[in-house]
This record gives C-alpha cells, sequence and structure tokens, in this order.
C-alpha cells in the first residue's frame, strides 16, 4: 500500500527504533526484513516492516517469502549486536521535499542538510541473495529479544528469521 501526506519527505533510518532529535516525526518504529541470504530469486531490497501488519490473505502459494535481518558482525555495529535483530524507524520530515542518502560522504553538498548519518552496509558478497547497500545509524540499537539463528554465514546484514510467508 502507498500512503501520502501533503508535506514532507519520508526516510527510513536502519539500526534505530526513533527518529533522529531534529523536528522529525515517527511514522512508526519496525524491523528490517528481506529476502533468505540463501535464495538466489529473493527480493534485493530491504523493508521497514510495521509492527502492526493487516492481512488481507495470510495464506495460499509459497510465492515469495519475508525474513527479519540481523546483524551479522560487531566490528562496526554494536559491541554486542551479532545475531540481533536489526530495527528501523519510518521518519518524516517537515522542513524538507527530498531525503537522499549519500554514499561515501560524512557532510553533505551545499543546500543540504544532515538528517542521520551511519555506516555503508549490504549484506555478504558471497551470499547468492543479491542485497541493496543502506546506510545503518553510526549508533545502531537492536531489538531486545530477537530470535538468534545462529547459522554460519558472513556478512554485515543476514536475513534468516521467518516474519511472515
Amino acid at each position: 500500500m502507498y500512503c501520502k501526506v501533503y508535506s514532507g519527505a519520508t526516510y527510513i533510518i536502519w539500526g534505530r527504533k526513533q527518529c533522529p532529535n531534529n523536528n522529525t516525526e515517527l511514522v512508526y518504529s519496525g524491523y528490517a526484513g528481506g529476502g533468505h541470504y540463501t535464495d538466489k530469486g529473493a527480493a534485493v531490497e530491504y523493508v521497514c516492516l510495521p509492527p502492526d501488519p493487516s492481512y488481507v490473505k495470510a495464506s495460499g502459494k509459497d510465492e515469495g517469502r519475508m525474513y527479519g535481518a540481523e546483524f551479522y558482525t560487531n566490528f562496526f555495529f554494536a559491541s554486542d549486536g551479532a545475531g540481533e535483530d536489526v530495527p528501523c524507524a519510518l521518519c518524516r520530515t517537515n522542513h524538507a521535499n527530498t531525503a537522499v542518502m549519500t554514499p561515501g560522504k560524512n557532510t553533505c553538498y551545499s543546500g543540504w542538510e544532515v538528517e542521520y548519518h551511519g555506516y555503508f552496509s549490504s549484506g555478504y558478497y558471497g551470499n547468492d541473495a543479491a542485497t541493496t547497500y543502506v546506510c545503518v545509524d553510526i549508533k545502531p540499537e537492536y531489538l531486545i529479544g530477537g530470535v538468534n539463528q545462529n547459522l554460519s554465514t558472513s556478512g554485515h546484514h543476514r536475513r534468516e528469521e521467518v516474519i511472515a510467508q
């Protein structure tokens, strides 16, 4: 479902449960999800799943699957975050009409302002499934009580816990 509002720009902050404290509105706090890292036909994009889904149809053919995302390494992320589930927040700012991620920069170009900064991240290059690049907040949180699947893989994000099918 696509929803609209008549002002502001939206973006997802990966690795945080809240929006930055810069006059930004929290639309919802959710869970990072996507395809399984071993599925060759998995969707590439991560999604920020809301905590209160509305199911129209919950059964049928097994065409696509949604899995939760976990931090895999402690190198860049929270020192005790390996295996923990990745939160996300859908944020809306009223002081901008456009919000973009600028990879490889820690400052904005002239005329632009920082919303948040973090680490450029994706899944492990050796996994079967492709992933997209996202900016994970520089001080990431994780979801307490998340399920650690303890599967042997390598990469910054791995997607393994079934959230919905």
